[in-house]
Order: C-alpha cells, then sequence, then structure tokens
C-alpha cells in the first residue's frame, strides 16, 4: 500500500483527504501529497530499492499510487552519462548527463504521467486530459491508449508538426488551441470545470507532480547514493526543477543519502525567462511575460510554480540563468557533436546555461555536476536543418577522392 496520507497546502497547511485536488479551498494556493514517512523509513531501503524493477516503480514504496497492476509503458532508469567529452570543452571534471530522451515517449513527462494516469484510474475516471506544448500531450496519449482510457490533449496551434504526429499517432482527441500556452491553460481549466476528466496538469497535478521526484531518486543512486554538488535543469512551469529537489530531499529524509548540499541551478530560454528575471531582480515575484522563443517545450509566460522553483534555487546556495535561442541551438549542437544526444531545444538551453554558469565562475570545475536532458530531439529536428551540409559525389572512386581531398 502507499504511504500517501492525503494533500496539504503548500501555503496555509490545510490538509485534505487524496482526491482530484489542484489548489486549496481556503488561499487558492498548490496542494501537493503528504506522507508518513515515520512508516516510510522502516519500509524503505537502499535493498528494497535496488530489487524492484528497472523502472520508476522501484520507488513505489515513495510514490502515491495504491494498485499493485499499475500502467507501465517501461519509464524509469535513464542512463546517467559521465560526459568526458562535454566535460573537457566546458572545463569541467566531473560533469554527467541525465538523459531523459530515452523513455517510452521521448521526454521526461512519462514519469510524472506514469503516476497521474494511475491515480486517474484509482479515482475512477474514463477520461484524461492535458493542455501540454507537446511532449506531455504525447505521454498522456500513450499512457491513456494503454489504459484502454480516452484522452482529450490540448495544445497551442503553432506546435511543431513532428510533435503532432508524435502525439496523434497514439490516436488521442487532439485539440489545437489559437494562442499561447498559457490560452490553452485557461481553457483546460474552463473544460475541467465542465467535464468530469482527469486533468492531468489541474486536478491531478499533485499527482503528476511526484512523478518527476523519480529524477532525483535515479541520480543518486546511479551516482552510488549520493547527492551531486550542483544540478542545472530547464524550467518551465518550475515544477520538475522543485521535485528534483524534493527527491533528493526525501532521500536524505528516509536516511538513504547523507545529507543534500546540492546547488540547484535552473534555465531557462531568454524569451520566456520569468523565472530568471525574478531572480536576477532579487523579488519574489515572478511577473508573467509573453513567450517568444522557439524553445517551445518550456514556454511557459506564467509559471504555476515559478515561486517555489525560485526559493529552492536561492535556499540551496543554487541560481537561474537564460540563454537566448541562437546559444540554445549552440547547445544542442554540443551536446550532439560531444557525447552523441540529440536532445530538444529545452536541452540546448541546460547546455548553453551550464557553460554560461562554468565561465562566470558559479559551478566550478571539481563539483560534481549533473545536467538534465528532459527531452529528444527528432520532433523538433526543423531548428538544426542547417547542420545538413552533405558532401556530393559522383559514383566512383575518382570523384570522392577528389572532393575529399584523399589521393588515389
Amino acid at each position: 500500500m502507499s504511504f500517501a496520507t492525503g494533500l496539504r497546502c503548500r501555503k496555509c497547511g490545510q490538509e485534505y483527504p487524496l482526491q482530484p485536488l489542484k489548489v486549496c479551498d481556503f488561499c487558492l494556493s498548490p496542494v501537493e501529497v503528504n506522507y508518513d514517512y515515520k512508516a516510510m523509513i522502516q519500509a524503505v531501503s537502499r535493498q528494497s530499492i535496488a530489487s524492484g524493477p528497472a523502472t520508476i516503480w522501484r520507488y513505489r514504496d515513495l510514490l502515491p499510487v495504491e494498485t499493485k497492476d499499475e500502467i507501465d509503458l517501461g519509464t524509469g532508469m535513464t542512463p546517467l552519462v559521465k560526459a568526458d567529452n562535454l566535460g573537457w570543452k566546458l572545463g569541467l571534471e566531473r560533469l554527467y548527463i541525465k538523459n531523459d530522451c530515452l523513455t517510452p515517449t521521448y521526454s521526461f513527462k512519462d514519469r510524472a504521467v506514469a503516476v497521474a494516469v494511475n491515480k486517474a484510474k484509482e479515482f475512477g475516471f474514463n477520461t484524461v486530459a492535458c493542455a501540454s506544448t507537446g511532449n506531455l500531450a504525447a505521454s498522456v496519449a500513450a499512457h491513456a491508449a494503454k489504459a484502454g482510457m480516452r484522452a482529450y490533449v490540448f495544445v497551442p496551434s503553432n506546435v511543431e508538426p513532428g510533435k503532432l504526429v508524435g502525439v496523434s499517432i497514439y490516436k488521442p482527441n487532439l485539440v489545437t488551441v489559437e494562442g499561447s500556452y498559457d490560452d490553452v491553460n485557461r481553457l483546460c481549466a474552463e473544460v475541467a470545470q465542465k467535464y468530469n476528466w482527469g486533468f492531468i496538469n489541474i486536478n491531478l497535478r499533485p499527482y503528476y507532480a511526484e512523478g518527476s521526484k523519480t529524477l532525483g531518486y535515479e541520480v543518486a543512486e546511479q551516482l552510488g547514493w549520493q547527492s551531486p554538488d550542483c544540478v542545472v535543469a530547464p524550467a518551465a512551469s518550475g515544477l520538475l526543477f522543485t521535485r528534483i529537489w524534493k527527491g533528493l530531499q526525501e532521500l536524505s529524509m528516509l536516511k538513504l543519502i547523507e545529507p543534500v548540499n546540492t546547488h540547484m541551478y535552473l534555465t531557462q530560454a531568454t524569451g520566456s525567462s520569468p523565472i530568471v528575471k525574478a531572480y536576477e531582480a532579487g523579488s519574489l515575484h515572478i511577473h508573467p511575460v509573453t513567450p517568444n522563443t522557439i524553445v517551445t517545450s518550456i514556454a511557459i509566460g506564467n509559471p504555476a510554480d515559478g515561486y517555489y522553483a525560485l526559493m529552492v534555487a536561492r535556499q540551496s546556495g543554487g541560481g537561474a540563468q537564460d540563454v537566448n535561442d541562437e546559444e540554445a541551438i549552440e547547445g544542442m549542437k554540443l551536446l550532439a557533436e560531444t557525447e552523441g544526444i540529440f536532445a530538444e531545444a529545452a536541452g540546448g538551453v541546460v547546455i548553453a546555461g551550464l557553460r554560461k554558469l562554468v565561465q562566470s565562475g558559479k559551478i566550478h570545475k571539481d563539483q560534481l555536476t549533473v545536467a538534465f536532458i528532459t527531452g529528444a530531439g527528432p520532433r523538433t529536428q526543423e531548428i538544426v536543418s542547417d547542420v545538413v551540409q552533405p558532401v556530393k559525389v559522383e559514383p566512383n572512386l575518382k570523384s570522392f577522392s577528389e572532393v575529399a581531398g584523399v589521393g588515389v
């Protein structure tokens, strides 16, 4: 059984039973899952985790899912790569890449959706839905297909064609909306009030959030049960960033790792960087912006968890860094050329942001640093189509040798 005991408001502490609920009825702040950690510490050990499957369900006791017959696409335990080539380029001796390009639908969203869809089943929903910039929609559609549930996925009308194909292949009800992601999200909030659906990032958001903790769990386990010195991760709503931190903190609370002394750095595209702007201004208030960037997967102008991500960056002794679109593209290319990982533009933001953090002296060469790459590149390959520069030859050795500059 799950050790989840209920929901609790992050701001006022009001408690609720486990139910589909996004915000507190009293102060309208986000709610999150609360656990019986005293009981959990008696049941969870490094050995019990290691004996589990090579998926996120090895951390079942740390997640709010009751069923033993879970909907499972095989998400989790993605590679933690020692990035020596990239590290040499950036001046880092202990750089690792957490490569979540290799999940079933090619982004970290599979972690969050796996937990949320299982809770949707437990709550008796027969339809799941979401607002998305593309990756979440694909994951929801895939998990719904596996679960035999209906899916409605809402995306901005300017989402890249490759992402639309990656969503539609699972045959959900795909709805494109004229406007930005924030417009899509507002529409979905209205739809969620009218229809009795499990909205992954609305009434199921507290459970969706918990799936992302598994990134923190896995990194610590893959590093031999220790937390890294520095984490660099992308921020859209800010939720993923806060959950990596929560995952590390929970492992420490359960005595599975030493006390956490990880510096958390979030990265955003300059054209959609409200959290970075607040950090740089020394403010606690996130001012919404209208996104203007090619990095659409993290282009959220009004981040729901922006305040909490900002607090994690500050309290951990980390920070926040933005990069422009050109730098993000260069980051994509650099990661591919050095480590053989083709990431989406959000990954380029992480690598370009990491480079700036090193150059400014915020991250030092001997610190154990993990960069989180959260989505694969092929769905948005048009961003880097300029790399295609073939050498044209006639079908004979003489022609090739002349062009290649190699003597016959």
